[in-house]
């Protein structure tokens, strides 16, 4: 009786096995029934006609798909390796399995193809300091070419731009002028402030016949103040060595 009925009981099971099914959260069914779109099901349980309905899982969480490294040829005609990543998810199951045969190689494919194009139309200074400008502009081209299969790009990232050698030394050395060019005209700006304060001190030393008296005397105290030496002043008045030279004119 037992393997009378064994055929019986797998029949069963493989029919239960391809009527029920559970989808996540996160997944949807694309039926068919006798090849005939029918409509979108799930999260959940769903049931399905044995032999002849069908459906196709399709994931909506978000997809990181990297971009592989291209060789691209700027506007000003250097060789560089770009690449990136782009986020996607489908956001119309029905489009993302009717209208496209492969929408994760599709879309991979045009990735590149996009990275390629727009890296080009750029100068090698413009993709170094305008990367957020580029990675909009790769976002919406991708957005608009991707709608028709029903999915949705949220963001594109460039993630390494790799420089010839060369280019790099060439960089080094623009960069290094660059920078002893801001030093000099900081060295020059600090040497023309100090020029106009010390004219403004000589003058208010010159209307003051004390002034300079006083900061004679400042000084030598500045000097006698270091630790470990000792330092003798011989004060010579001022009138008298004009004097001295006024008799060894006469002489």
């Amino acid at each position: 009786m037992l393997f009378t009925s064994l055929p019986f009981l797998v029949i069963v099971v493989i029919l239960i096995f391809n009527t029920v099914k559970i989808l996540n959260e996160y997944e949807r069914a694309v039926v068919f029934r006798l090849g005939r779109f029918t409509g979108i099901r799930g999260p959940g349980l769903i049931i399905l006609i044995p032999g002849i309905e069908k459906m196709r899982r399709v994931d909506l969480r978000t997809v990181t798909m990297d971009i592989p490294s291209q060789d691209i040829i700027t506007r000003d005609n250097v060789t560089l390796k770009v690449n990136g990543v782009v986020y996607f998810r489908v956001n119309n199951p029905e489009m993302a399995i009717i209208n496209i045969e492969d929408y994760l190689m599709a879309t991979g494919q045009i990735a590149q193809t996009t990275l390629r194009s727009i890296i080009g139309q750029f100068e090698l200074d413009e993709l170094l300091s305008q990367r957020d400008k580029i990675n909009q502009k790769l976002q919406i081209i991708l957005d608009e070419q991707t709608e028709s299969w029903g999915i949705k790009v949220s963001a594109v990232e460039v993630k390494a731009i790799d420089l010839p050698i060369e280019m790099q030394r060439a960089m080094a050395k623009q960069a290094e002028a660059e920078r002893n060019k801001r030093a000099k005209v900081i060295s020059a700006e600090g040497e023309l402030d100090a020029s106009i304060k010390l004219a403004e001190a000589a003058r208010n030393l010159s209307s003051e016949s004390g002034a300079i008296i006083l900061r004679y005397l400042d000084t030598m105290k500045e000097i006698s103040t270091g630790e470990g030496k000792t330092t003798t002043f011989f004060p010579i008045p001022i009138d008298f060595i004009q004097s001295v030279i006024q008799q060894l004119n006469k002489k």
